[in-house]
């Protein structure tokens, strides 16, 4: 920390000069930069802001108006202070312009009553300057092999807190942007105290800049995070402001947090695309032998072999208006999150993004294990730290490597299926989806869709023709259980209007709506058009 103009004064070399502060009083706080000697009155151009100008005034003007202008010039380009020996151009008191422009301008003016060599006033200054220069670099050194050295080590955010704290001797906390602790190092001091009605005083203290200090709280505040997305805060708690040591220790912490988190994510990245490079090879076929896929599996903390396996499918629901890459940050949480239930639920796993909408899982199950069992934890816990809706759709379970493909298949066709249809279940399985999930797994068959087409072709066609919607109103009308006024009130037509609606569909369609084969007929070639057009039901 540079030296204060107090600071200065007290030093010896300007001591001896009987020094007497006759402007600028309060401004004795003031940091030196550096000292320069200038005799001269147009110095000021040559100044970059915080030097402590000596001088014995012999050069300057006689005018009050341009010694007024020599003070105003040193204060514009924020000069620190000027000293003034006296008795070679001022005698005994410096001229009242002198005095009065420094007050106006909030410029430090210390008069010398006694000669002293300048530079002996200089080589004290900056020595003192340098000497701390050196000792700021050399904390700054230790600061930065600490952190190094946390930052190798993978420490958590808590042991980085640990350390500001007793580099600081001040408590220090994490949040994150929703103003929620997730770490706190008390320094001794009461916690509660600390903590009190946290979220509120947090709020309140809102700085502009990455680091800043707030004087009404007391708070250093550094942001933290990395690649332009931050995503928390490091506080220290300082009773006085704080030092630029302070300073580069909260940054510096904050540096080693983003860091962490960082590597953690990629750590976390790297092995799920292990995880779906492994998934993928199954789906392709890319291994031939069963064994390298569980010597692969193996090899990243998975064993599959003596075990039941069961595949499981996670497809995020369809949300219109979301952008591809919004939908692909959403898949990557999805798929980490994943990972996350199955070690909290300690099912090892094989979890790996399969496209832009779909995770995959391959649970291996040991022989006791219901498969409904393991897939109940891992939706609980993953629902319970996912919030965006998705469906989680299963296999069946096999017995050997080979059938995995077999499952996988039957997993993704569950969830296409199931996402058209969510209804909160926590999983979905093949018996689950009844007749709309038949109609769905067999919607790419050319035997389903001449069936649809016979049975609904000419009313799609009248409607299309007409501009009409009676297929909408043969639907309400089997939905409604062939309950003519119930139907009536859902379409929202008086009685005589329907019927008059069903007189039609039956003389366009050549049937009898009253007889339950016709009617069922439709209604299953219905939920196949819907299957075929993508509708929800």
């Amino acid at each position: 920390m540079l030296p204060t103009l107090a600071d200065v004064l007290a030093l010896d070399a300007v001591r001896r000069g009987t020094p007497s502060v006759v402007a600028g009083g309060d401004r004795l706080g003031t940091r030196v930069r550096w000292v320069h000697v200038g005799e001269v009155s147009d110095i000021a151009h040559l100044l970059r802001g915080g030097e402590l100008i000596l001088t014995t005034g012999v050069a300057l003007p006689s005018e009050p108006g341009k010694l007024a202008d020599y003070i105003s010039d040193l204060a514009g380009v924020g000069a620190s202070g000027l000293i003034v020996e006296l008795g070679r151009r001022f005698v005994g008191e410096l001229p009242r312009a002198v005095v009065d422009a420094a007050e106006m301008h909030g410029l430090p003016l210390v008069t010398l009553a006694r000669e002293t060599p300048f530079v002996q006033i200089t080589e004290s200054v900056h020595s003192r300057i340098i000497d701390i220069q050196l000792e700021e670099l050399r904390a700054s050194e230790q600061l930065h092999e600490v952190f190094t050295e946390l930052s190798v080590e993978g420490a958590s955010p808590a042991e980085v807190l640990a350390q500001v704290s007793r580099l600081s001797a001040r408590p220090a906390l994490l949040e994150n942007l929703a103003h929620q602790v997730l770490a706190c190092e008390s320094a001794g001091r009461d916690t509660g105290t600390l903590l009190a009605n946290w979220e509120a005083r947090s709020r309140a203290v809102a700085p502009r800049e990455r680091t800043a200090y707030d004087p009404s709280s007391g708070w250093l505040v550094t942001m933290v995070g990395a690649r332009g997305h931050d995503w928390g805060r490091l506080i220290l708690f300082c009773d006085s402001p704080p030092s630029p040591r302070d300073i580069v220790l909260a940054e510096r912490a904050a540096t080693t947090l983003a860091l962490g988190r960082l590597l953690e994510r990629h750590q976390e990245s790297l092995e799920r695309q292990a995880h779906g490079t492994i998934i993928a090879g199954i789906l392709s076929h890319a291994y031939a032998d069963p064994e390298e896929v569980a010597a692969r599996a193996r090899a990243v903390g998975v064993p599959l072999t003596g075990r039941k396996l069961l595949s499981a499918v996670l497809r995020l629901t369809d949300r219109p208006g979301e952008t591809v890459l919004n939908l692909q940050a959403k898949l990557t949480e999805l798929a980490e999150a994943t990972a996350a239930a199955c070690r909290d639920a300690r099912l090892p796993a094989l979890v790996g993004a399969m496209d832009q909408n779909r995770v995959g899982v391959l649970l291996p199950l040991p022989p006791r294990t219901p498969a409904e069992a393991a897939l109940a934890a891992l939706a609980d816990r993953l629902r319970a730290a996912f919030t965006t809706p998705f469906v989680l759709a299963a296999g069946s379970v096999v017995e050997s490597i080979r059938e995995v493909r077999r499952s996988f298949l039957e997993a993704e066709q569950v969830a296409e299926a199931a996402a058209r249809q969510p209804d909160r279940r926590p999983f979905y399985r093949l018996p689950d989806l009844r007749l709309r999930g038949l109609l769905h797994l067999l919607r790419d068959d050319a035997r389903l869709q001449t069936f649809a087409e016979r049975e609904l072709g000419p009313l799609l066609a009248h409607d299309a023709h007409r501009g009409g919607d009676l297929t909408g109103i043969l639907r309400v009308y089997l939905d409604s259980g062939r309950n003519k006024a119930v139907a009536a009130q859902r379409a929202h037509l008086s009685r005589p209007a329907f019927y008059d609606r069903l007189r039609r569909l039956e003389r366009i369609l050549d049937t009898d709506l009253d007889d339950v084969d016709s009617c069922l007929s439709l209604h299953v070639a219905l939920l196949a058009l819907e299957s075929f057009r993508g509708e929800m039901p």
